[in-house]
């Protein structure tokens, strides 16, 4: 039996991460870790963690998205992370490419399909 990927939601945005949580929960392979408001609570949060998905907002208040994800890969650099934004590509810092996170997602995109997508292109075969 495959383990469960562990998936933690990092959102300002209570509503975005309720909506998240219920696609992790319909996704089969994942399991909900946990979820964070900020990236201060995301380092907390996934401190000591084992490997898993990071589903990282870019915007947000105090600590954002790139930093969070370049100290939390640095702590753990087995931990994958996803950014997310409602902004275009063409509108994004250019920081995002450069901070350790696997890729980046429009949350309009969000499904199990594309979760189960991401998480594969991550993993070895």
């Amino acid at each position: 039996m495959t383990p469960l990927v562990q998936v933690w939601i990092v959102d300002d945005r209570p509503a975005f991460r309720r909506a998240a949580a219920a696609m992790v929960a319909a996704s089969a392979g994942f399991v909900l870790a946990g979820v964070a408001d900020s990236g201060e609570a995301a380092l907390e949060l996934t401190r000591g963690a084992e490997a898993g998905l990071v589903l990282m907002d870019i915007h947000m208040p105090g600590m954002g998205g790139i930093e969070a994800t370049q100290r939390l890969r640095s702590a753990q650099p087995g931990m994958a992370v996803l950014l997310m934004s409602t902004y275009d590509t063409s509108d994004l810092p250019h920081e995002v490419s450069q901070c350790g996170a696997a890729g980046y997602v429009h949350k309009e995109t969000l499904s199990p399909q594309l979760l189960r997508r991401i998480w594969s292109g991550l993993t070895p075969t």
